[in-house]
């Protein structure tokens, strides 16, 4: 099979480097980074995509659309436009209906792990009509591919509601670290935030839900101490104000945690 990467950062690279060792032919397009030992470079996304079976796109975001419509001209009629980049659902659907307006086929795929260390094994979800085709052939060579659904955007969703926990929570704790450091007490607070994750288990989630629920009035009180406290340390208090903000909220019964056991 010939796989064009167009992209080369963290993620590309490693997937052209992968995709190469297993024995596929790669073509790669990136303006700035060079190509892999034994993939083909080119000139342009269309060049790149010139007999391609599958396009992983690996631009970024910002860029995503602009590749689409650069390498669209070039596409077989057999080829498959599988987008990887970390973008909204409502991006994805609009670069699925580019595709099907030119006759060509679009998968939604989403990385769902940092790529350093697994490369193409990392996991990913992939959505849309021809997601099982992406995932039978990508999984040929190594990859671990789920089906999540029949339309674009379905595996970036699931991707962004990880990003507002799993990306919240670093915020959070660099906030915290940041404010402990100003008051002397990074090493403690450290060993503090690395003991409680250390020891959470399935049971962590229903006593964050529902002791929100139950406290809402004192923990917003609470996140309010926090950001004065951040914001006298001469820091921006960003996720102290917004969990306050999520306490009032569901104090006053307009945000409701649901769907976790009660």
């Amino acid at each position: 099979m010939q796989v064009t990467v167009l992209g080369l950062g963290e993620a590309g690279g490693a997937f052209a480097r992968d995709l190469v060792a297993a024995g596929a032919k790669v073509r790669v397009y990136d303006p700035v980074v060079p190509a892999p030992a034994g993939a083909r470079a080119c000139e342009s996304e269309g060049e790149a995509a010139q007999g391609a079976d599958l396009i992983l796109s690996l631009t970024t975001a910002e860029h995503a659309e602009e590749a689409l419509v650069a390498a669209l001209p070039a596409l077989g009629s057999g080829a498959v436009w599988a987008d990887a980049n970390t973008a909204a659902p409502a991006l994805k659907r609009s670069l699925a209906q580019r595709c099907e307006d030119a006759g060509r086929t679009f998968v939604d795929l989403a990385i769902m792990a940092p790529v350093p260390g697994r490369g193409l094994r990392v996991p990913m979800l992939a959505s849309g009509r021809w997601g099982p085709f992406v995932a039978e052939r990508l999984g040929t060579y190594g990859a671990q591919v789920e089906v999540v659904g029949q339309e674009p955007g379905d595996a970036a969703t699931r991707k962004l509601l990880r990003s507002v926990f799993y990306k919240g929570m670093a915020a959070a704790v660099l906030e915290a670290l940041a404010a402990a450091e100003a008051c002397g007490l990074r090493p403690w607070l450290a060993a503090h935030i690395a003991k409680e994750l250390d020891e959470a288990d399935a049971r962590v989630l229903d006593r964050l839900v529902e002791g929100s629920r139950r406290h809402a009035r004192r923990r917003t009180e609470e996140m309010e101490a926090a950001a004065q406290l951040v914001a006298e340390l001469g820091l921006e208090p960003h996720v102290s104000t917004a969990a306050a903000a999520v306490l009032r909220d569901l104090q006053q019964g307009t945000t409701e945690p649901s769907g976790v056991s009660r």
